[in-house]
């Protein structure tokens, strides 16, 4: 009798147990507002049933007949209308050591109405090869334009003089650790309009306990979503010595928080740079397009044997404030493809930002010059096949009066959304049934019930968000207005 009434208890407790942790689940939904959500990683996502999660590759555009030129460290930007890109290149006429950090580095600029065909303007700010007929912005600063990597400040209020920062900086070789002078860090750097710099101090100095760091592109911007500039840098891993990615933040540019290892690599596995930042479309989700850098193949002609290494690029996301990366998929997002150039040293990266080129496009340039397109939101879909399939979100707050898709189905596909309670009864007039199926493709399509009913009335409540498909890849969703 006695075991019989301590399994009843045991019984009771773990329901009960259950039931709290429910509860607990329930009364914490995730406040969205009206951002728009990806799936990129799984944090609204709560039950899949019959559907994947696929990771869609960029393709090829056709060539330009202008492209940028095959360089290391590249930056594009879009301000405005206008596309803007700085690269690492190198004095002809430099005759001293080319090691990393030379007096013969400097940094080129190009401007694009397109985004496409690419314009090389003689601006005649540095005379480098015997002239000043060149599109040259940054010369004879050792050792900062080995990976100089610029921004465009959209804080509001910024100085117009600082309305372009970058930062740059590189250590050295060899073992730093336990070093403490001062001038090994990474140094801010302003600019009125991009072109035209002025270095400022080291604010990102050094830490004493890393044996090498910053030997990289080293990314900052401003964050909307934390109201502070944050930057992803390079460090190496101890005891393993793989490269991988720090994280440091600052209200100012000036004063910078303690560093935090983020050290997202599998076993093995190196980081070469991380290109991380805030995707133009959702800026609290933050893209991150790293080179994966595989020691031991591939060709290195005319450089050390030693060092021979194959690249290609992963696709990585996090969200703003986190310390750690999200990675759905550990396998190559670009890989280097049939051109045998593209497996020799340090072949494969991509310049820093993804950026729209079109109204259901957008763009990442890589090294070779290549623009790589994909649809716009189009990293992941929630994917379904011919059966039946469905997603359910965990409970989210959201604001706005209309909820909007990015879908595409095939001909015999459709794609229906419910909302929910929290507890998982449909909320009368937005059931599966009063849902006007959403067929097509489109970037920012509507969905409708079929009475109209008032969506802005349950704005501020919990809900979960149901979506059934046949034939459809859902990207993205967003509550407006």
């Amino acid at each position: 009798m006695r075991r019989i009434t301590e399994a009843i208890v045991l019984t009771i407790f773990t329901v009960a147990l259950i039931l709290v942790l429910h509860h607990e689940a329930v009364a914490e939904p995730l406040n969205i507002g009206s951002r728009r959500e990806l799936f990129v990683d799984r944090l609204l996502m709560d039950q899949l049933d019959g559907v994947t999660l696929k990771l869609h590759h960029p393709v090829k555009a056709p060539r330009p007949k202008s492209p940028l030129p095959v360089r290391h460290m590249m930056t594009v930007i879009k301000n405005g209308d206008r596309f803007q890109a700085w690269w690492r290149g190198s004095d002809p006429a430099y005759q001293g050591d080319k090691h990393t950090g030379h007096p013969g580095e400097t940094v080129h600029y190009a401007v694009s109405e397109d985004g496409h065909e690419w314009e090389f303007p003689e601006l005649g700010l540095y005379e480098v090869a015997g002239t000043k007929s060149n599109n040259v912005i940054l010369a004879r600063q050792p050792p900062f334009l080995t990976n100089f990597t610029p921004f465009l400040d959209t804080r509001t209020g910024v100085k117009p003089a600082e309305r372009y920062k970058a930062l740059a900086g590189y250590p050295g070789p060899g073992d730093k650790r336990g070093l403490k002078e001062a001038g090994r860090g990474l140094f801010a750097f302003v600019s009125p309009d991009g072109i035209h710099w002025t270095k400022q101090g080291e604010v990102i100095p050094y830490q004493p306990e890393w044996r090498h760091a910053f030997d990289s592109a080293n990314v900052a911007f401003w964050s909307e979503a934390e109201q502070k500039y944050v930057c992803y840098f390079r460090t190496w891993t101890d005891p393993e010595r793989l490269r991988s990615i720090s994280r440091t933040t600052s209200p100012d540019f000036q004063h910078w928080s303690k560093p935090v290892a983020l050290n997202p690599n599998r076993p093995g596995e190196h980081l070469y740079t991380n290109q991380t930042h805030p995707y133009f479309r959702a800026p609290h989700i933050y893209i991150a397009l790293p080179t994966r850098f595989v020691p031991g193949r591939g060709d290195a002609p005319e450089y050390d044997q030693r060092d021979v290494n194959a690249t290609d690029i992963l696709f990585m996301t996090t969200r703003a404030g986190s310390e750690k990366y999200n990675r759905l998929y550990t396998h190559a997002f670009i890989r280097p493809g049939l051109d045998a150039q593209q497996w020799k040293n340090r072949a494969n990266y991509v310049a820093l930002n993804v950026l729209p080129t079109g109204p259901a496009e957008m763009s990442i340039y890589h090294r070779s010059g290549d623009r790589y397109v994909l649809r716009t939101d189009g990293f992941v879909s929630v994917n379904a096949a011919s059966e039946p399939g469905s997603l359910l979100t965990k409970p989210l707050i959201f604001a706005g009066s209309q909820l909007k898709l990015n879908f595409s189905t095939s001909a015999a596909g459709s794609l229906r959304v419910e909302l929910q309670n929290p507890d998982g009864s449909p909320i009368s007039g937005f059931t599966m049934q009063d849902c006007r199926p959403v067929i097509g493709d489109k970037i920012d399509g509507v969905v409708e019930w079929n009475t109209k009913p008032d969506l802005a009335a349950l704005a501020g409540q919990p809900v979960c968000l149901k979506f059934e498909f046949v034939e459809c890849d859902l990207y993205s969703f967003q509550f407006d207005r």
